[in-house]
This record gives C-alpha cells, sequence and structure tokens, in this order.
C-alpha cells in the first residue's frame, strides 16, 4: 500500500503484551506518539487496541498487529497503555521507542 512517489509510506508492525505480575491487567487505552523523519509528530490515542481491550492473567500474552502511514521511508513511534488491575488501580505500561523504515533506508 506504500506509494513512494506520493510520500506514503505504509507499515505494519506487532506488539504482544506480556502479563509479568502477580495480579490481572486489563489494557484499558492507548496513546502513541507517531514521528516520520521530517520531525512530523502525530498523537494518536483511544480506547484498547484493533477493538479490544484485553484482560491478561499473570502469565499471559495477547498480541496483535497494527499499521503506520508517514510521508517519510523512516519514523519512529512510541507510547504508553493505560491499564487497570482487579483492585481498579490504574497504572501505566510504556512502550519503547522503536523504528519503522524502510530496507535499505537505514544503514
Amino acid at each position: 500500500q506504500s506509494a513512494p512517489e506520493q510520500h506514503r509510506y505504509v507499515f505494519a508492525y506487532t506488539i504482544t503484551l506480556f502479563n509479568a505480575g502477580s495480579a490481572t491487567a486489563q489494557l484499558l487505552r492507548r496513546h502513541w506518539l507517531i514521528t516520520d523523519g521530517n520531525g512530523k509528530m502525530q498523537e494518536v490515542s483511544g480506547e484498547g487496541v484493533v477493538g479490544e481491550q484485553p484482560y491478561l492473567k499473570p502469565g499471559e500474552t495477547f498480541r496483535y498487529t497494527s499499521g503506520a502511514v508517514f510521508e517519510t521511508p523512516v519514523g519512529i513511534m512510541q507510547g504508553k497503555y493505560i491499564m487497570r488491575n482487579d483492585d481498579g488501580e490504574q497504572f501505566e505500561a510504556i512502550i519503547p521507542r522503536f523504528r519503522l523504515a524502510v530496507p535499505r533506508a537505514v544503514h
């Protein structure tokens, strides 16, 4: 779906969530900072991920694939998930920065 001549680069990425804690947790919301190679930043927030709000028991995983569109062949994403445990307490799960790049765009 990319069209470099139109400055459109489409990427897919896969995230795996793993509950390494001792309590169950539910993903309520997401918040992403998406920055293209020109420094243009956009923020994306919303409920759940890919239409779901997964509920993870200790040791369980949830994997999903989503996508991002950039005007440049390289971009970065970082963000956080807002989670809630069974006691109703909310906490943040930080998503470290990762790069999306067209093959051979970064040396």
